[in-house]
């Protein structure tokens, strides 16, 4: 009987002396409290769901946006999406810019193209060009059915087939293939720039414009400034020239921007200005791809224009650019295409021989050219109508 033991007491009392230098109570060394431990796993719980949750929406809403965007891109291509062989074997490729001005000034017609730059993209190389052509360049048109702007501005192709019209009429004259065309509605421009935020651009000279001041110095400009900053031309000293080079100034900013991860939040807004104000043969997959393989082409771009000389034929303003300026683009433009330069052979070329030789044109005058005259299609007879001078 352990009552009658007569150390019962003495390892009683051991005992709780022990327990209580250890600090312990009945059970607690075999067991935590069951509040904490319930507390802590629901927490862990729901920091889990709102993580799983997070990471659901955030995968539907950028397949939501790849989905929209890709649906907008090829109805604004009109073909299916996929990547177009030359892009998917990353070869050298044209792009044709047209900046057209329906909607512009209250215009409703078919409108012409005000900006007109044939890109090029070299991955092999990762060189790229941009040329601007003035819109009042001497081109020879095509596709004008009744021939009605034969030999006039190049910016009036787009009036007579729109940008089928332009692609073959500046392909023509510089003899390069054109690959796609990228079409924007001048009046979308004000949505695209707003859409990325704003463009930075570095202005070349302090002027106003459309209600709009500018300041020589970089300056960051919203959708209606970069508007009036692309459109201004008769202020610029250099004229369209300088105007060229603040629509190439314009394209890139957007292009950059267009680029960046703010932009994306915004996605709604460009899927919404590609519907309405963009058309172009590039499907989407084509610019995935565009961007993934041939960034590194713009480290190395370079940008010109097209030289005219100025000259009034038939009461008209117009540039003419001499045979030797279109030489010298066709082959800048050929060689990053890993194309062998050709010489020159079309009816830009045809006209520029004729008027040397009967007109005795002086190409390295510096006044404007009052003798040159339009010659008739294929004969050396001068255009019925045609005439030396303004009228």
């Amino acid at each position: 009987n352990r009552s009658m033991d007569p150390n019962s007491n003495r390892r009683r009392k051991d005992y709780r002396a022990k327990r209580s230098s250890l600090n312990l109570s009945r059970n607690e060394a075999f067991a935590a409290p069951d509040q904490p431990m319930k507390n802590a796993s629901l927490l862990k719980k729901i920091v889990g769901m709102v993580f799983v949750l997070a990471i659901s929406f955030g995968v539907a809403y950028f397949a939501h946006m790849y989905f929209t965007f890709h649906i907008a891109v090829n109805t604004a291509s009109g073909r299916n999406s996929a990547t177009s062989t030359k892009i998917a074997s990353k070869q050298p490729i044209s792009i044709l810019i047209l900046g057209v001005d329906q909607g512009i000034e209250g215009r409703h017609d078919q409108g012409n193209s005000d900006t007109l730059i044939l890109a090029t993209a070299n991955p092999s190389k990762q060189t790229a060009t941009m040329t601007s052509i003035p819109r009042d360049t001497l081109a020879d048109i095509k596709g004008d059915p009744g021939n009605k702007y034969f030999m006039f501005r190049i910016n009036s192709a787009y009036e007579v087939g729109g940008n089928k019209a332009s692609v073959k009429t500046v392909s023509s004259l510089l003899n390069v293939p054109i690959n796609y065309y990228v079409e924007v509605n001048m009046k979308g421009l004000k949505s695209l720039v707003d859409a990325v935020g704003g463009v930075d651009v570095n202005v070349p000279f302090s002027f106003s414009y459309d209600w709009c001041d500018f300041h020589k110095g970089k300056q960051h400009l919203n959708g209606r400034h970069a508007v009036a900053y692309v459109r201004m031309r008769k202020e610029d000293p250099r004229g369209d020239y300088g105007r060229q080079l603040r629509q190439r100034q314009v394209i890139q900013a957007v292009a950059k921007k267009a680029m960046s991860v703010n932009t994306i939040t915004n996605y709604r807004k460009l899927v919404t200005i590609f519907n309405k104000y963009i058309k172009t043969n590039l499907t989407f997959n084509d610019m995935v791809a565009l961007a993934f393989n041939y960034r590194g082409c713009m480290k190395n771009l370079k940008s010109n224009y097209i030289q005219g000389h100025d000259a009034w034929i038939n009461g008209s303003s117009i540039q003419v650019a001499s045979t030797a300026e279109l030489q010298s683009k066709s082959n800048l433009i050929r060689k990053n295409l890993n194309l062998a330069t050709e010489t020159l052979n079309n009816e830009e070329t045809r006209q520029n021989r004729l008027n040397t030789t009967i007109n005795k044109v002086k190409w390295k005058d510096p006044n404007a050219f009052t003798n040159y005259q339009i010659f008739d299609q294929n004969s050396d007879t001068p255009e019925s109508g045609s005439s030396n001078g303004s009228s």
